[in-house]
């Protein structure tokens, strides 16, 4: 837990009296708010605030932490100022999470960027693609490739994930080439765990929107597996641009339905705050919104 952070939150709702107006003031998830106050409960070893409809007040405990926090918050914004304008340099470790696929094709390479460009700090980079809760994992930034993100996270998006459906040659040569999304429903699709319903979306060339329930033999939670598994002749895949070209132009694997069009979805950076952003990640976010445009305007398909 960052103490420093939770003492901000815990002054803030004991000056404003809602932790609504405190989430507003300091520009955070209402769910993060919760979380560092119970962090600062936990840590005070007492219950601080009396919960009510209609206004929170302090516990005695409350009163006593209360000052104490407000004495930290001095301390530390005196020694921001001391640090000068060296304190704006990025400096420190960087936690980050994503996807194994999104690490390997993009972000290993913008990451070895940032660190040329800061030395001075260092990335701890961890594969995942479940939803991590950031406070209790110490996380500063998720990577998200999605379109529905949760109305209470704090994100920015960085740049759009086109994607692509393609097979082998192989399997092509054995079952046949789709024309059509619908033709998809006579085909072995290889699905992600995490799509529901398996349900693939497409906008045709006319603009018509058409979704096909798709399925197959092999379903999995990391892009890679299936990419690979297609690479064999397994069957099609609905993957990334950024992991599929590069098979693609070597010719392993052929682009399909070039009439239509894969639903675009979204890459976000999810951290906890905007007030209370670090030199390093801020500078990390911006570079990667430079990075994410760059690559959605080299990386094309020729669809056969």
């Amino acid at each position: 837990m960052d103490r420093i952070i939770a003492a901000r939150v815990f002054v803030s709702i004991a000056e404003r009296g809602s932790m609504i107006a405190a989430a507003d003031a300091l520009d955070m998830s209402r769910a993060m708010v919760t979380r560092y106050l119970a962090e600062m409960e936990e840590w005070a070893g007492a219950r601080l605030l009396h919960r009510s409809t209609r206004r929170l007040s302090l516990t005695d405990a409350g009163d006593i932490t209360l000052a104490r926090c407000r004495r930290m918050l001095e301390v530390a914004d005196d020694m921001a100022v001391a640090a000068g304008d060296d304190a704006d340099t990025p400096h420190g470790l960087l936690r980050i999470t994503c996807s194994q696929s999104l690490a390997q094709a993009e972000l290993a390479a913008a990451v070895g960027e940032f660190l040329q460009r800061y030395p001075r700090t260092s990335v701890d980079l961890q594969m995942s693609n479940r939803a991590v809760n950031l406070i209790e994992e110490r996380i500063d930034l998720a990577l998200r490739v999605t379109n529905t993100l949760e109305p209470n996270l704090i994100a920015r998006q960085l740049g759009h994930c086109d994607s692509v459906v393609c097979a082998a040659p192989s399997y092509l040569q054995e079952r046949g080439t789709p024309q059509r999304p619908q033709d998809l429903a006579g085909h072995n699709c290889l699905t992600y765990t995490y799509f529901g319903k398996s349900l693939w979306q497409f906008t045709a060339d006319d603009g018509a929107a058409v979704s096909v329930p798709v399925s197959g033999n092999l379903s999995a939670n990391e892009d890679l597996i299936l990419l690979k598994a297609a690479e064999q002749g397994s069957g099609i895949a609905l993957q990334p641009l950024y992991s599929a070209a590069p098979l693609i132009a070597a010719g392993k694997l052929v682009a399909l339905l070039p009439g239509y069009t894969p639903s675009r979805m979204g890459i976000y950076g999810i951290y906890t705050s905007r007030q209370h952003m670090s030199p390093a990640l801020r500078a990390m976010l911006d570079l990667l919104l430079t990075w994410f445009g760059n690559i959605a305007r080299q990386t094309s398909v020729h669809a056969a």
